[in-house]
């Protein structure tokens, strides 16, 4: 499976998900609940713990690296993110169809999701320097073909965070799945190519100040 790492950035760091961080994910999701609505984001400490236990064990089959978010400005874990839903096309195909292949070193394709921060952390770049940090290390440690990213059809906020990347909408998918408020969500899907890395990178140096590291 995929090494465990650290990303870091000016003002963001991504430390590996653990339930070391429980208790200030927690403070980090009670602060404001109402930015939630298209979100689930857990809200007490059971609920946490729950949360953080599912992903480690999807960590463990290879299949996600869930990040838990420090915004390095105020020293706090201030949300949680993760590439995830992780595909290895190398090797033999699986057999029988449907049966999951063999995990590999390194993801062929991925997602980004289960992203939530604390209402202090939004609209402050944090969210914007994370997708950067996930990005730049699935398009060129792992050397993914694709990375998509999802959000409620609904959640316009979302929607432009993932328009503002650079990425590509594909489609709606209607009644996708049931959604935060136990609606029925159709769900909008965006993807970013690995030959669109560089100019989606370029931009984003830009938007983060960072073009003389680009």
């Amino acid at each position: 499976m995929p090494a465990f790492v650290t990303l870091s950035g000016r003002s963001v760091r991504l430390e590996p998900l653990s339930l070391a961080v429980v208790d200030e994910l927690v403070t980090a999701a009670n602060e404001d609940r109402s930015t939630y609505a298209f979100t689930r984001v857990p809200a007490g400490r059971e609920e946490m713990v729950s949360y953080v236990e599912a992903a480690l064990a999807e960590q463990a089959e290879g299949r996600t690296m869930p990040f838990a978010i420090r915004w390095l400005h105020t020293d706090r874990v201030v949300g949680a993110t993760r590439l995830m839903n992780l595909e290895y096309w190398q090797g033999p195909m699986p057999w029988p169809p449907g049966a999951r292949g063999a995990v590999g070193e390194v993801p062929s394709v991925a997602d980004i999701g289960y992203t939530w921060l604390a209402a202090s952390a939004q609209g402050t770049g944090v969210n914007r320097e994370s997708k950067f940090m996930m990005l730049s290390h699935a398009f060129e440690t792992w050397q993914v073909h694709r990375i998509t990213l999802k959000a409620d059809v609904r959640n316009t906020r979302s929607r432009a965070a993932i328009e503002a990347l650079g990425a590509h909408l594909d489609g709606v998918r209607r009644a996708e799945s049931r959604g935060a408020d136990d609606t029925v969500r159709d769900t909008a899907y965006y993807s970013i190519l690995s030959p669109e890395w560089p100019a989606v990178r370029e931009r984003l140096s830009a938007r983060l100040g960072l073009m003389e590291a680009a």
